[in-house]
């Protein structure tokens, strides 16, 4: 299983947009074969951070839905990645 979690750093003026319009990437990977779940959602406490949180059931998964990763639109929003994947093995 593949877990990706952390946070993506946005102008404070752009953050609600970027989570609304995240909201399509949501249902279409929520939708995509061997994804558990994926979240993108506003912090409670810094008005500049997105956090999302995604577990996939392998790393292929996970590529075939991400590709070049966020559209050019969302990508220009972003103005600082605190990303990461893990590798989780159960029972392990």
């Amino acid at each position: 299983m593949i877990i990706v979690a952390g946070h993506l750093r946005v102008a404070a003026a752009d953050r609600d947009a970027f989570v609304v319009r995240s909201a399509e990437a949501v249902r279409l990977a929520r939708d995509a074969p061997g994804c558990h779940d994926f979240a993108v959602s506003a912090d409670h406490v810094d008005p500049e951070r997105v956090n999302v949180y995604e577990r996939w059931a392998d790393p292929a998964a996970l590529r075939a839905f991400r590709g070049d990763g966020p559209g050019d639109e969302l990508g220009a929003l972003i103005v600082g990645v605190e990303v990461a994947e893990y590798e989780v093995r159960p029972g392990a």
